[in-house]
């Protein structure tokens, strides 16, 4: 048997209304739940959607000591690249840490990285693996 996909990304956070708004206002998230004081799981958490239909990605948050060391494990969202300078002026606003970008090859697509309050990375990514691939691969071997 093999996975037919990912089901969702958890981060442990602080701050719950905070990492709420990071997600609202950057990568148009919709909260689909919150558990309030309840806690089915180990802690207070909240369900979020981001994208549209049965493609959107499901990302929870809970409650917790999330202060992590830097690094460059993370997760990238897909955006279009046209909104790259509005997302990157939305989370210079919201006060986040933004990295400085890596050296790309020309057609592997433009990235914007920033870290959250608990150490977490996102990338918003205006690219594809089709073209990612394209790129890296010899022309010989296409």
């Amino acid at each position: 048997m093999t996975s037919s996909g990912l089901s969702h990304v958890t981060f442990i956070v602080r701050d719950l209304d905070r990492m709420e708004r990071i997600l609202t206002d950057v990568l148009g998230a919709v909260r689909v739940y919150d558990s309030g004081s309840r806690t089915f799981s180990l802690s207070e958490e909240r369900f979020f959607l981001i994208g549209d239909g049965d493609a959107a990605t499901w990302v929870a948050i809970m409650f917790g000591d999330g202060g992590l060391p830097r690094s460059y494990n993370h997760v990238a969202f897909q955006v279009e690249r046209a909104d790259l300078p509005g997302l990157r002026a939305t989370i210079a606003n919201l006060g986040l840490d933004i990295r400085p970008p890596r050296s790309r090859v020309d057609g592997e697509g433009d990235s914007v990285y920033f870290y959250d309050d608990d150490g977490h990375l996102f990338e918003l990514h205006a690219g594809s693996l089709r073209e990612r691939l394209a790129v890296y691969t010899p022309p010989a071997a296409r």
